[in-house]
Order: C-alpha cells, then sequence, then structure tokens
C-alpha cells in the first residue's frame, strides 16, 4: 500500500504529539514535588475499622455485619476474617509512630458503629469503644496528625440487620442519625473533617446488586442469592443513605458546626469513563458511567434529586424526594470525598446488542440498572492500561485529572479531596517476596497519579487533600489477606510492620525530596527484613 506524502506527514507529526506527551508527562512525575500543592494540603493515608483494628468482641463491641458475613463458609477467600486484621486496635500507638515517621499532616480513618453503640439506639453506649477513639485521636494530634473522620465504612451493628433488614428500611436512617449524634458529641472538638458514608455506590452495587457484601441480595442476572431484587433494593438502599448523610449533616450544622467549625462531607467511588469508540452512543455510555455512580450520590447532595438521565432509564422504579427532604438533601455537603483507583472504557447498549462476557467485560448489560451498558478494560485486544492486582483496577494516570475537572464543572467547584487513591500488588500469591524487597510499581503509581492531580489543581480545581490507600496491607473484603495496597507490609504470623520502597518515597515526597534518578536507585538499595532485621540502607 502506498502511503501519501499528506498521510506520511500526519502520522509523523501524530507521534512527534504522543513522543511530546510522553516526555513531558515523565519529566512532570521525575520533578514532582509537595510544594506544587497548596500550602495546607492534606497528604495522608486511609484505612477503615473493620479492615485493620480486630478486637471483634473486646471491651463491650457487638457483632457487626462483617463480622458475621465474614464467619459465613465461602464468602471470603481462604475462609479470612477480619477477627484480629491487622490489630490496630492494640497497637494503634505503633501505628501513630509509623504515620509520624512518614511525615503525614492527616490521617482518615473511620469509627465502628457496633464498637460505640453495639446495639444501636437502644443499647448502651459502650464507653470502652468511645475511650479508643478519643486515645486515637489525641494521639493524632500529639503527633501533629490531623484526623480525618469517616463515621461508616460498610460495617454497621448486625442486629440492625436482623431487626430492621439494614439500608433496605427507612428507620436506619434515624439509627445512624444517633451514631452520628454520638460521635460528633464525643470526638467533635478535636475532629473538624467528617464524612458520613463510605462509598454509599459502590456498597449498593456490592451488597444489593451483585450480592457480594452483606446482607448479599441480589437476583438474576447479576447473581444467584437466597433473596433480594437487583433491580430495585440498591436504588432503596442508596435512598435511605443519602437521606441519613443530609440527617446527619443538618444535626453537625446546626449544633456542632457553630461551635467546631469543621466540615461535613460524603466519600464517593468513581471510575472515570471513556468510550469505547469515538461515536456519540459510547460517548453518551461514558458519560451515563459517571451519572450512575458518582453522580448518583453527589447530584442530590448538590442540586437536590437524582440525575435526569437516571429516572429518565429507571422511571419509578428510582425513589422520589419529597419536597422537604430536597431541601434537606440540597447543598448538605461542604466537600465531595473521591476515592479513584482507575478508568474504563463504556460501550452504548441502548443502539447495539451487548454481552458482558468476555474476560475484558467488566461490568454492566443491557439493563437499566447500569445506565444500559457495560465497561471494560480493552479495545482491540489493548488494555486501557497496565492492569494491578484488582481486576477492575488499572493505571491510567489522567484519568485522576479528567475525574476532578469533571467534578469541578459539574459541582461548581466544590472542595474536594481524594480520599482514596491506591496500587494493588499484580501477584498476590507471590506478594511477600515481592513486596518485601521493592513495591516500584506502587511508587510509579502514586507518582503519576499525584502529577495528574498537581495538574488539575494548577486548572484550578479547588482540591485539598490526597489520601493513600492504605497505611498498611489488610483486610481487603472479600479478597481476604490476598491483595495488599499498604506502604507497610504486615507480616501475617506476627503482625509486625515492614515498610516498604513506597513508605520511604512517600516520606520523602513529604520533605520535599523528590524521586528520581540516583535517589530512585538508593530507595531500591534499601533492605527489608523481618521483625529480628528491620529496614537498613546498606
Amino acid at each position: 500500500m502506498k502511503i501519501s506524502s499528506t498521510n506520511y506527514f500526519s502520522y509523523l507529526f501524530f507521534l512527534c504529539l504522543l513522543l511530546f506527551v510522553f516526555v513531558n508527562s515523565f519529566e512532570e512525575q521525575k520533578n514532582l514535588k509537595k510544594s506544587e500543592f497548596p500550602d495546607g494540603f492534606l497528604f495522608g493515608t486511609t484505612t477503615s475499622a473493620y479492615q485493620i483494628e480486630g478486637g471483634f468482641l473486646e471491651d463491650g463491641k457487638g457483632l457487626s455485619n462483617w463480622d458475621v458475613f465474614s464467619h459465613t463458609k465461602g464468602r471470603i477467600n481462604n475462609g479470612d476474617t477480619g477477627d484480629i486484621a491487622d490489630d490496630h486496635y492494640h497497637r494503634f500507638q505503633e501505628d501513630v509512630e509509623l504515620m509520624h515517621s512518614i511525615g503525614l499532616n492527616s490521617y482518615r480513618f473511620s469509627i465502628s458503629w457496633s464498637r460505640v453503640l453495639p446495639r444501636g439506639r437502644f443499647g448502651e453506649v459502650n464507653l470502652a469503644g468511645v475511650t479508643f477513639y478519643n486515645k486515637l485521636i489525641d494521639s493524632l494530634l500529639l503527633k501533629g496528625i490531623t484526623p480525618f473522620v469517616t463515621l461508616n465504612h460498610h460495617d454497621h451493628p448486625h442486629e440492625l440487620e436482623e431487626k430492621y433488614g439494614g439500608w433496605l428500611n427507612p428507620v436506619m436512617q434515624e439509627e445512624f442519625l444517633y451514631f452520628a449524634q454520638i460521635c460528633f458529641a464525643s470526638f467533635g472538638d478535636r475532629v473538624k473533617y467528617w464524612t458520613t458514608i463510605n462509598e454509599p455506590n459502590m456498597f449498593a452495587e456490592m451488597a444489593y446488586v451483585r450480592g457480594v457484601y452483606p446482607p448479599a441480595r441480589c437476583s438474576p442476572p447479576f447473581g444467584n442469592c437466597s433473596a433480594g431484587n437487583s433491580d430495585t433494593e440498591p436504588l432503596v438502599a442508596m435512598h435511605n443513605m443519602l437521606l441519613a448523610h443530609a440527617k446527619a449533616a443538618k444535626l453537625y450544622r446546626e449544633h456542632f458546626q457553630p461551635k467546631h467549625g469543621g466540615l461535613i462531607g460524603i466519600v464517593v467511588h468513581s471510575f472515570m469513563y471513556k468510550p469505547l469508540r469515538n461515536n456519540d452512543f459510547d460517548r453518551d455510555a461514558a458519560n451515563r458511567a459517571v451519572l450512575f455512580t458518582a453522580a448518583w450520590v453527589f447530584d442530590p447532595l448538590v442540586h437536590g434529586d437524582y440525575p435526569p438521565e437516571m429516572r429518565k432509564y429507571l422511571l419509578d422504579a428510582l425513589p422520589r424526594f419529597t419536597s422537604d427532604e430536597r431541601k434537606l438533601i440540597k447543598d448538605s455537603i461542604d466537600f465531595m470525598g473521591i476515592n479513584h483507583y482507575g478508568t474504563l472504557y463504556a460501550k452504548d447498549c441502548i443502539h447495539s446488542s451487548c454481552v458482558c462476557s468476555n474476560s475484558s467485560c467488566i461490568a454492566g448489560g443491557d439493563h437499566p440498572i447500569h445506565g444500559y451498558l457495560i465497561t471494560l478494560a480493552e479495545k482491540d485486544g489493548v488494555s486501557i492500561g497496565e492492569p494491578t492486582g484488582m481486576s477492575r483496577f488499572f493505571v491510567v494516570p489522567n484519568g485522576m485529572e479528567e475525574i476532578v475537572d469533571y467534578m469541578k464543572k459539574r459541582y461548581h467547584n466544590k472542595p474536594m479531596f481524594v480520599t482514596e487513591n491506591g496500587y494493588a500488588s499484580l501477584n498476590p500469591t507471590t506478594a511477600q517476596a515481592d513486596e518485601l524487597q521493592h513495591d516500584t510499581k506502587r511508587v510509579e503509581f502514586h507518582k503519576s497519579y499525584l502529577a495528574s492531580l498537581a495538574r488539575a489543581i494548577r486548572k484550578g480545581a479547588d482540591v485539598r487533600g490526597y489520601f493513600i490507600w492504605s497505611l498498611m496491607d489488610n483486610f481487603e473484603w472479600t479478597s481476604g489477606y490476598e491483595l495488599k495496597f499498604g506502604l507497610y507490609y504486615v507480616d501475617r504470623a506476627t503482625l509486625d510492620r515492614v515498610p516498604k520502597l513506597s513508605a520511604k518515597w512517600y516520606t520523602d515526597f513529604l520533605t520535599n525530596n523528590s524521586l528520581n534518578g540516583e535517589e530512585t536507585g538508593k530507595l531500591i538499595s534499601f533492605k527489608y527484613r523481618t521483625k529480628s532485621n528491620h529496614l537498613s540502607d546498606k
């Protein structure tokens, strides 16, 4: 085939453009410094109560939904549970020292509802649980680390599930409100950043569409559960979670914010989506994908109602807010928390048939609950980005800039925090040997995503913090302890915390030492040893 001179020069120009983008991106990462972020920017790590605390029945704590679920045969890989987890309940002082040694100025963690209120509204407040969180908060502040507290991170007292059916029952709004009141009253004088519920969109999907989180409710074609309706129950659960948030936010703003001066928000799990093909149908699908995930939460809490596109496809299955409820939920967040781990392709299923069957197909299908689209990881056999240990998470750094820019435009540049961003080890079965040497892929991941975030900030996005998931390897829900996101490796036999290369990198970054060239070589030369042989430099 003969190539015309015009096509040749166009092709050459395209290659040069790609090379320019690559070199420019490399230079950005190479020279990335903490000073590129605004003064007062929060740099931290994130954990959640069930995933690290352990002590599952100690000092008056009640059973949570996850305590019961993880003990159900076949639910968790390798039969793992969070009974001990990382034993943070007993080792929190040691963990605060780790944070301090890294140089963090903030730490995002969640409060175990069943540790503070084992039986909900109709039981006693567990003072031992309150004491634990008071000690943790005071220890953080003593080290100059700002507490960033999540009230509910997927776990709640199991009794509320048995008594009410959990989030499917509107009474959970009042249960959550009471829990929030206890926490605001107990810790609000020292906690200035609150998020009510972590990833309600993810919880609704996993618990009520796919049925792989408690209470494990679903229906075909999404799963084979003993009970549930994947078409309606996630919408009902989300509706109750949003109203629970709004009631807690109103309480905080009226009775605690004036004297404590804190902020309250919510956290959403949000991929960025790219059209599979460069046509209007797939572009619309990519937009719907964000609407049916992140905007499902943020639109009501900022604008006062669900996205119109959701109503168009879900019709009366999507619950409606009363006029009073719209007033309650509208503008009920001071900031948005964004958990972002990757980017996927979206393919329209309205104007063409979709079968979500091959290995690159992540979720969705010809169904209204997902907006009549499927999400995929590959196009023409080529992955959207480097794979990680999580089947749905791919390394696509510019997705960070794009999702932040999307939120900036849709929600009038409301303050944002990247409340989670992290890299899962690619080979969980061999992670111990690899992780203890050097997790260079994790380092490169965070460098590239921070560079992308810095670009979004330079373009005017009001982003005020970045939290790495996670401080240490922990119980990763249905994956148990196989997946590893941590800056610290946790020896499952001894529970010793062992720093990875990424912990050293984060320390250097936070002291304004960029990780490049000679410094990378120095870091890789570090040897990691277990309890009898700690980190040393040659």
